[in-house]
């Protein structure tokens, strides 16, 4: 499928701009640079509708691109050994992996689509020098790294301080807020969710079983908290580890 050349002529025409191009504008990663920055980077982007299940790089690939998310969502995940476990969602709007391309480094995961996706892809060579003139691109672009290395750090001490079920009842009432309900369908398929949680699939069943005496309700990928004060109760929220907006 051909990817889509970014213009921006009739932006310049003061008509309106492309949807993508609006789209990054508004992310913080591009809010803050100067307009010609922005038009200088746009020039060298693609944007690229994929279906589902479509690779988009590889683990120990070259970092040829900056990906960002425009809409859909895409799964981060690694193997070795003959394992692969999941290791982070990407959804609008969002970038991966950013890190390899400012550092020139071998991608440490791998991507695929989870269901068709918009992604926009800027060549790494660009973003390094634009990181290397722009300030405030610069500057984003250090607050991006940093809010990924605390959310890593803070999925870290998930995995390492609390059991299984306390995994689990924490990431549902997170679902919970990002859903705004107490009633939702999961947005993933039960074996993704079990190798983020770092379980089997049979541990995750059990734990779903576990949390049913703490108010959960859960029929196919629906999930009820019937009691949400209960469930709280035995998953003690910290916003040091389940707040991933700090």
């Amino acid at each position: 499928m051909p990817a889509e050349n970014l213009s921006f002529e009739t932006a310049k025409r003061g008509q309106l701009a492309e949807p993508h191009v609006v789209e990054m504008r508004g992310f913080e990663l591009f809010s803050g640079m100067p307009e010609d920055s922005f038009e200088t980077l746009m020039r060298t982007t693609h944007v690229q509708a994929f279906p589902p299940r479509t690779m988009l790089i590889t683990e120990a690939g070259p970092p040829d691109f900056l990906h960002v998310v425009l809409s859909g969502s895409v799964e981060l995940f690694s193997n070795w050994n003959g394992r692969e476990t999941s290791v982070a969602t990407v959804r609008p709007v969002g970038t991966f992996i950013l890190a390899a391309s400012i550092r020139n480094a071998p991608y440490l995961m791998s991507a695929r689509t989870l269901e068709e996706s918009r992604v926009a892809m800027i060549p790494s060579e660009e973003v390094r020098a634009m990181f290397d003139s722009d300030a405030a691109f610069a500057h984003a672009i250090v607050n991006e790294l940093a809010q990924c290395f605390r959310t890593v750090v803070k999925h870290n001490k998930d995995l390492k301080l609390r059991t299984s079920l306390e995994r689990l009842a924490n990431y549902l009432l997170r679902e919970m807020q990002r859903n705004d309900a107490t009633e939702f369908d999961l947005n993933t398929e039960k074996r993704r969710l079990a190798s983020f949680l770092g379980m089997t699939p049979e541990n995750l069943s059990r734990a779903f079983k576990g949390l049913e005496k703490h108010g959960l309700r859960v029929k196919g990928s629906r999930i009820t908290i019937a009691n949400l004060q209960d469930l709280t109760a035995f998953a003690k929220p910290s916003p040091l580890i389940d707040d991933f907006t700090t």
